[in-house]
C-alpha cells in the first residue's frame, strides 16, 4: 500500500453496528477516487493495521462505528491529538481498537501521520450472540458516510497540491 491517503475501514460484521465500516469499504470499492487514495477493509484485524500505519501516508482517516451517545446514525468527523492514542502498556494486539493499532505502530518505530476519525453511532452492537446486518439508523448513514470520507481525501489532496506549488 502506497499513497497520500488510507481510508482503513473497521468493524465486525457479526456484531450488528459495528460492521459500518465495513460497509462503506464495500461502496468505496464501487467508486472512482482521487489519484492517492487507497481503501482498505482491516475488518478486525488490528496487527495488519498497525503495518500498514508503518507506511508514509500523508493521512489516514479511520472509518468505524463510534458511540459518542448521539442518535443511532449521526455521522461524527474526528481529528484526534497525536497524544491521546492509548498507552503502549494498554496494546492488545489481538483485539481491533484502532486507537491501539496506532500505539502498536508507534511501538514498533512508525510515526503515523495526520489522522481523522469518520464514525457513525450504533443503534445495536448485537451483545454476546452476535448479530448480522446493520440497524436502519445506520445503513441510512452509510451513503453520507462515503459521501464524506471521499470529500476529506479530495479536500486534503487538493491542500496538499497547493502547498507543493
Amino acid at each position: 500500500m502506497n499513497g497520500r491517503v488510507l481510508i482503513a475501514c473497521i468493524g465486525n460484521i457479526f456484531l450488528g453496528d459495528d460492521g459500518f465500516g465495513v460497509e462503506v469499504a464495500r461502496r468505496l470499492a464501487e467508486r472512482e477516487l482521487p489519484h492517492g487514495v487507497c481503501v482498505s477493509d482491516f475488518g478486525i484485524r488490528g496487527f495488519d493495521l498497525a503495518y500498514a500505519l508503518m507506511d508514509p501516508w500523508e493521512l489516514v482517516v479511520l472509518v468505524d462505528a463510534t458511540q459518542r451517545g448521539g442518535s443511532p446514525g449521526t455521522l461524527y468527523v474526528i481529528e484526534p491529538e497525536a497524544d491521546s492514542f492509548a498507552s503502549p502498556s494498554a496494546v492488545q494486539p489481538h483485539g481491533m481498537d484502532p486507537m491501539r493499532a496506532v500505539e502498536l505502530a508507534k511501538a514498533m518505530g512508525g510515526k503515523p501521520p495526520r489522522m481523522i476519525v469518520m464514525g457513525c453511532e450504533p443503534q445495536q452492537l448485537g451483545g454476546d450472540e452476535g448479530l448480522f446486518g446493520l440497524s436502519d439508523a445506520v445503513e441510512s448513514a452509510v451513503e453520507g458516510a462515503v459521501e464524506k470520507v471521499i470529500a476529506i481525501a479530495e479536500e486534503f489532496l487538493g491542500a496538499a497540491t497547493a502547498a507543493e506549488i
